[in-house]
């Protein structure tokens, strides 16, 4: 079965194969930049596998993000979404969540200043209280460009 070694490593070494649903899901996770929800999901994968139910989407992917194959994000939209971990998104990776039409845009430490300014929060933030930071996400919530516009095209 296709799919990259680390992906099949990282299952097997947690007890677990990669059969043929859950290759399907991480296809289509991996084929998608967006975060998709589990309905979304299962719209894409019931089209190369018609067999797969609601059920099986839920338990997989609720497998695959026990197992670090997937992140899991709660935008506050009352729907949980998912994006492929691939060895790019192990980095830092945080969001912007437009709030008007849902758009989310990913950022990471891109931009150097960014990237400084969120390393020393952190290290203030771990002297501070004594914490050890292992990982971290933001997310940023407010209006993308797009709905700015829209909003000031309105009050003319």
């Amino acid at each position: 079965m296709p799919g990259p070694p680390w992906l099949r490593q990282r299952l097997t070494n947690a007890g677990f194969r990669l059969t043929w649903p859950r290759q399907v899901i991480l296809d289509v996770l991996g084929q998608n930049p967006q975060h998709l929800s589990a309905e979304e999901i299962f719209f894409h994968v019931h089209q190369f596998y018609p067999g797969i139910g609601m059920a099986t989407v839920y338990r997989t992917l609720d497998l695959l993000t026990r197992t670090g194959l997937v992140f899991k994000f709660d935008f506050g939209d009352g729907r949980s979404r998912y994006e492929l971990a691939s060895e790019a998104a192990k980095g830092p990776h945080h969001h912007m969540i437009c709030t008007r039409c849902g758009r989310i845009i990913d950022f990471g430490h891109s931009i150097d200043e960014e990237g400084e300014l969120i390393a020393a929060l952190g290290k203030e933030l771990s002297e501070k209280h004594g914490f050890k930071i292992n990982s971290h996400r933001i997310h940023f919530y407010g209006l993308c460009q797009d709905c700015q516009s829209s909003s000031t095209e309105g009050k003319r």
